[in-house]
């Protein structure tokens, strides 16, 4: 039975209490307010769908955060990245906002404000789809069965286009002229051995001495995206990135520096060569390319690697899924961008 007290000039308390049921309270601005939301708790404890929003009612978003980052993003690879978007959403108005209170409404404005401020679809995306996970979890894992996940009730930015940018002819000599400005030694070696091998940047980095099997020529990744360990069979040539490189103390890692400082070489390097490249447009009284030496990322590298492996020729398709780690030929093959100049030779 519900019983609603008037508290002071401006409140309305309403409790709850039912068998089987724990006692519900909760406070109102209104009378009309508190009669509406009595009679839906007991409707839904009449018809046995009732689920407590206690736990809902009283968690921030900005506490669900930080829960999530503890038990669910320090277990995964990207954590770091994941960690980096946690703390955007932290600095953000709706943090303090409790799971309960939230409507699709709200992270639709979400949406439509941060496509005004420039934000690109892919990334007002991953933003929607990191808090929308909080609220799968409150739902499933932190008793908090009666709450809704609101983002399900927007429509959501469209899915980035996948890549397929690839090196064009002097774009690599170009960009390893200012590579090799870096006080970091080994960016270079990174940015060579990921064009030879079509690795991703996470596994290079994570290579150390015991994984190379210098006899065999082979690479052990055990620390894949997948979560499933291949054997990587290297080039002579990427055998020959690894003995100009330091050796690294036993155990170390082959590659010694960071993804945020190998990222930031990269995009460094490429802004810079794009600089020196307009420059010398200008001096010989040419029209630059607005394609050369723009929007080029250290992932592209892996395209390049995958489709230089088509162009030999020698590989088979399963071959390649083999030392690129691809799960399915599906995901192989938009990586098959061969050049038409390439293909025109072919057919003679």
């Amino acid at each position: 039975m519900a019983y609603i007290q008037k508290r002071g000039d401006y409140q309305w308390r309403v409790q709850i209490r039912r068998k089987g049921h724990p006692t519900q309270c909760k406070t109102f601005f209104t009378r009309k307010e508190a009669d509406a939301w009595a009679r839906l708790i007991e409707s839904e404890m009449d018809r046995g769908v009732f689920f407590s929003r206690v736990e809902a009612e009283s968690t921030s978003l900005a506490e669900a955060l930080e829960r999530y980052r503890k038990e669910v993003t320090s277990r995964k690879k990207s954590a770091h990245r994941e960690g980096v978007r946690i703390n955007f959403w932290l600095t953000h108005p709706l943090s303090s906002r409790m799971l309960a209170s939230f409507r699709g409404a709200d992270f639709a404005r979400f949406r439509d404000d941060r496509r005004k401020e420039g934000i690109s679809d892919s990334t007002i995306r991953l933003d929607l789809a990191l808090i929308s996970h909080v609220f799968t979890i409150a739902r499933t894992e932190w008793q908090m069965e009666g709450l809704l996940n609101p983002v399900r009730s927007i429509a959501m930015p469209s899915a980035s286009r996948k890549r397929d940018r690839r090196l064009e002819a002097g774009e690599l000599d170009r960009l390893l002229v200012e590579l090799r400005k870096s006080r970091n030694e080994y960016v270079v070696p990174a940015v060579l051995f990921a064009i030879e091998t079509a690795m991703r940047q996470s596994e290079i980095l994570s290579l150390r001495t015991q994984d190379i099997d210098r006899e065999k020529q082979t690479a052990y990744l055990k620390d894949t995206k997948n979560n499933e360990p291949r054997v990587v069979p290297l080039s002579r040539a990427a055998m020959g990135i690894l003995d100009t490189m330091p050796l690294p103390l036993h155990g170390g890692r082959l590659f010694s520096v960071t993804q945020d400082g190998l990222i930031r070489a990269f995009s460094r390097s490429v802004t810079q060569a794009r600089n020196v490249y307009i420059e010398d447009c200008i001096s010989a009284n040419a029209q630059p390319d607005d394609h050369f030496l723009n929007n080029l990322k250290f992932h592209d590298l892996r395209h390049e690697a995958t489709s230089r492996f088509f162009e030999t020729g020698n590989l088979e398709m399963m071959e390649v899924a083999q030392i690129t780690g691809h799960k399915t030929i599906t995901m192989l093959s938009r990586y098959t961008h061969l050049r038409a100049e390439d293909l025109v030779a072919k057919l003679g």
